[in-house]
């Protein structure tokens, strides 16, 4: 075989495969993380739209388990990075290292090199850290001393941060945050679910870990690539488009709302919702496929008057009286 041929081309999985893929998958990451599932299909929904995700969550709430199960039924390779006050932009990105005996620099990869990365509790690390994550996701390269470096496809970050506790952070500003498809929020478990999480992890183990042995290795990377380029090719009519951009658009003329979203806030609203279609198992988008992933694609991206916040609305209360108010096209 010619070493220097071309690479095969990629076939993008579509239709019922696509479909049946992405729920094997939701299955198997559904054996370790436990409830949640609104969370888990969003994140899902993510990784098949090719975007990237902020989660936000109080700690203890299984957001490593969840990622370390993805990556394992994926069978991608995953890196967490601890974001702290002295974290510098190399710890992530890497840097060069002088090798006396060659008289060269050698270049140390950082942990940015991987499929899935978790950046835990980003608003920790000041904007300089912060931002160095901003090349990577955005162009899926990486600058050392002055040399680009492409990242492996898929390339999924994920980052997390506290909502309660913020002496000492540093909040993600407004154009950081529009890079992020989506922000998930993770919620306290059911009693029912707590209580088969708690049943789950301390059978017969002194650790509190959970054995991630039961869950299967059901795809794989190009697989990922192939079903994430099968996902873009799911059908929008022209009426969804419209409807996913008038609610977009409704956000910067909402009263109550100081700071719409944006443009991509659109591209946002519809690469999500195809995705959300393709969970769904279908390979066309409804306006419900637009509705339901519509919080979730857009709460990070607007910012409440002082008047909302001083009474206690969220993003998600604004979006849902905004949401009943757009008009959704008929079939």
């Amino acid at each position: 075989m010619n070493a220097d041929a071309a690479p095969a081309p990629l076939v993008p999985i579509t239709g019922e495969a696509l479909a049946a893929r992405a729920a094997a998958v939701r299955d198997e990451v559904g054996k370790a993380f436990i409830g949640q599932e609104a969370a888990l299909d969003q994140i899902l929904i993510a990784l098949l739209a090719g975007g990237h995700v902020l989660i936000e969550g109080v700690p203890g709430l299984g957001k490593t388990l969840l990622v370390r199960a993805l990556s394992r039924a994926i069978d991608c390779s995953f890196a967490r990075v601890q974001f702290t006050p002295d974290l510098m932009p190399s710890d992530i990105s890497g840097h060069a290292v002088w090798n006396p005996k060659t008289e060269t620099f050698n270049i140390r990869r950082g942990p940015v090199f991987t499929h899935l990365l978790l950046a835990d509790e980003i608003n920790r690390a000041p904007a300089k850290t912060q931002s160095a994550l901003l090349e990577a996701m955005q162009e899926l390269q990486v600058t050392i001393e002055g040399h680009s470096f492409q990242l492996t496809p898929p390339f999924l970050t994920l980052a997390t941060q506290n909502p309660v506790e913020q002496e000492g952070t540093y909040p993600l500003p407004e154009a950081q945050l529009d890079r992020f498809l989506l922000k998930v929020l993770i919620g306290y478990p059911t009693r029912a679910d707590e209580k088969r999480m708690v049943a789950a992890v301390s059978q017969g183990r002194a650790a509190s870990d959970f054995d991630l042995s039961q869950v299967a290795r059901v795809l794989g990377p190009q697989e990922i690539v192939a079903m994430q380029a099968g996902t873009a090719r799911v059908a929008v009519d022209d009426a969804v488009i419209d409807y996913a951009v008038r609610i977009v658009a409704a956000t910067r003329d909402w009263a109550g709302i100081a700071l719409g979203a944006g443009p991509r806030g659109s591209l946002a609203l519809v690469r999500a919702a195809r995705a959300q279609a393709v969970l769904s198992g279908r390979d066309f988008v409804t306006p419900d496929d637009v509705r339901e992933i519509a919080k979730p694609a857009l709460r990070h991206r607007i910012a409440l008057a002082p008047e909302l916040q001083i009474e206690g609305q969220s993003p998600d209360d604004v979006l849902h009286a905004l949401l009943a108010k757009v008009e959704a096209p008929r079939k």
